[in-house]
């Protein structure tokens, strides 16, 4: 560990991967003492020597096939770097390698923060009620690669929901032909998968009065509740008492939620089995088999209406909390 002039410790020559960071002990009691892990390489990334050879296989006239071969890389690993390093005349090792250092960082401003001149684009096209994907489109015909007036709508997007940037007025979001409160995600999709209409679903508004008054216990409300790593959980609030039952499930697929359903509430006495509210999700698609086994009628909320079953809704968030 090298000790610098100025009180602090360059750590960069410590580790095998090579640590950027430096620890300076003075600042320590600006932070409150909470002292932030050093940045670490990736595995996988490249190297300060690998760049060194790259730029030893430019100036030797090599192709970035015979460069990528020499270091077991693909060529367009090279292809990459050299490119977003200014290219095959300027491209520079030590540069190359510290510019590495400096976009790896984190947290890191976001591109719309540190420039107001896109920014103030952005924010007089979204006013118009362009989608940010025209916006983007419309940059890149009107700014060349590698431009600062160049933005994905990705980051547009991220920049409108995610108010803790500070960067786009939440107003702006009422311009978005979506109207969705929250981005969804890329990977939240139907694809593959088989989607219709729940057959033979009876309506919240049929039933029975004496649910609505909650004075009688048996009348329960449902939900599935998605986790991290498609884990997933069912849970069963009674409307009365608030009684909650959390039902394993092996899957969210309608077996599973069927199965899981029919071994939690026959656990139950038959005078508290009467009715069960689900929203509209396929996973309760075979509801006829529930009712056939648990003897619960099923009764499906309107479509986007939480509130028709909000004492599930609020026990689900106070768990989550």
């Amino acid at each position: 560990m090298g000790a610098v002039e100025d009180g602090s410790v360059d750590q960069r020559d410590l580790s095998d991967g090579g640590i950027p960071a430096r620890i300076d002990l003075l600042d320590l009691a600006a932070v409150r003492g909470f002292y932030q892990p050093p940045q670490r390489r990736r595995a996988g990334t490249l190297t300060l020597a690998e760049r060194e050879e790259i730029s030893r296989g430019i100036a030797a006239g090599e192709s970035f096939r015979a460069i990528g071969r020499r270091l077991g890389r693909p060529a367009s690993t090279i292809s990459r770097e050299v490119a977003k390093n200014k290219g095959r005349r300027r491209y520079r090792a030590v540069d190359a390698d510290d510019r590495a250092w400096r976009r790896a960082r984190r947290p890191q401003k976001c591109k719309l923060a540190r420039n107001p001149v896109l920014r103030g684009y952005v924010a007089a096209r979204l006013r118009e009620d362009w989608s940010p994907e025209q916006i983007a489109g419309a940059l890149r015909k009107r700014h060349p690669a590698g431009s600062r007036m160049r933005v994905s709508h990705e980051t547009i997007y991220k920049s409108l929901f995610v108010q803790s940037r500070g960067v786009l007025a939440k107003e702006l979001q009422k311009h978005l032909r979506s109207g969705r409160p929250i981005r969804r995600s890329v990977h939240n999709n139907v694809t593959g998968q088989w989607r219709s209409q729940i057959k033979d679903a009876v309506s919240i508004a049929e039933r029975p009065a004496e649910a609505d008054d909650r004075a009688i216990p048996g009348h329960w409300e449902g939900d599935l509740l998605l986790g991290r790593h498609w884990t997933q959980i069912a849970t069963v609030v009674e409307r009365a008492t608030r009684f909650t039952v959390l039902v394993q499930v092996d899957g969210r697929d309608m077996e599973s939620v069927t199965a899981g359903l029919s071994r939690e509430m026959n656990l139950l006495p038959e005078q508290l089995r009467r009715s069960l509210t689900w929203d509209r999700g396929m996973e309760l698609a075979d509801h006829k088999t529930v009712t056939a086994n648990t003897g619960l009628d099923v009764y499906f909320a309107d479509p986007r209406s939480p509130w028709q079953r909000g004492t599930n809704e609020n026990t689900n968030m106070s768990r989550v909390k």
